[in-house]
């Protein structure tokens, strides 16, 4: 399958936290299509990911998000983890990134707790969208309508609420990169 050849795809991390499968399954899905997927963080180095609250694998950067631009990339996936996100919202270029890349109107998928980071990138008023329960109050604070489904689409944005979700967040993924997103006008 090589459907997405010559597509791009970011994944945007911080330093340590991320939920290995939410990166992983993701990212193998992206390969599997034909796509190539370009790991983004703050810092260079590695990464670390988790099995819910113990470490699993290290993954390398390709490159830091402060000299990533949106531009060069088809789609963002934005993996969860409870730590990942809360990190990646307190860091200025990964924000601007994340809000940049949804005003491009390419497709932004977030799972589980990554919506934390779509938050801080005030790009949620007037959205639906899913995540992990808990973050329901700070979505809706944020302007956007929190539902309980696995798969939510809202124009340019793919959200899922966990792990047991991945298989329908992968595959609407593809397809919105496949066929595009538009951004949708609030």
């Amino acid at each position: 399958m090589s459907h997405l050849s010559g597509k791009t795809i970011a994944f945007l991390v911080a330093a340590e936290g991320i939920e290995r499968v939410e990166l992983t399954d993701p990212w193998q899905a992206v390969t599997d299509a034909g796509a190539t997927p370009v790991l983004l963080s703050p810092e260079e180095g590695d990464v670390q990911t988790f099995d819910h609250l113990d470490k699993a694998e290290t993954r390398p950067v390709d490159k830091t998000v402060k000299s990533a631009s949106v531009d060069d990339y088809d789609a963002l996936v934005l993996p969860g983890g409870v730590a990942n996100p809360d990190a990646l919202r307190t860091d200025e270029d990964a924000v601007d990134f994340v809000r940049d890349f949804v005003a491009s109107g390419k497709p932004v998928a977030a799972i589980c707790h990554a919506p934390w980071t779509l938050i801080e990138a005030d790009v949620l008023k007037g959205r639906t969208l899913t995540s992990w329960p808990s973050l329901q109050t700070d979505l809706r604070n944020a302007g956007a309508t929190w539902v309980d489904q696995e798969v939510v689409v809202d124009g340019n944005l793919i959200t899922s609420r966990n792990p047991d979700d991945l298989p329908a967040f992968n595959s609407q993924l593809l397809e919105s990169i496949a066929h595009g997103a538009a951004a949708q006008e609030a």
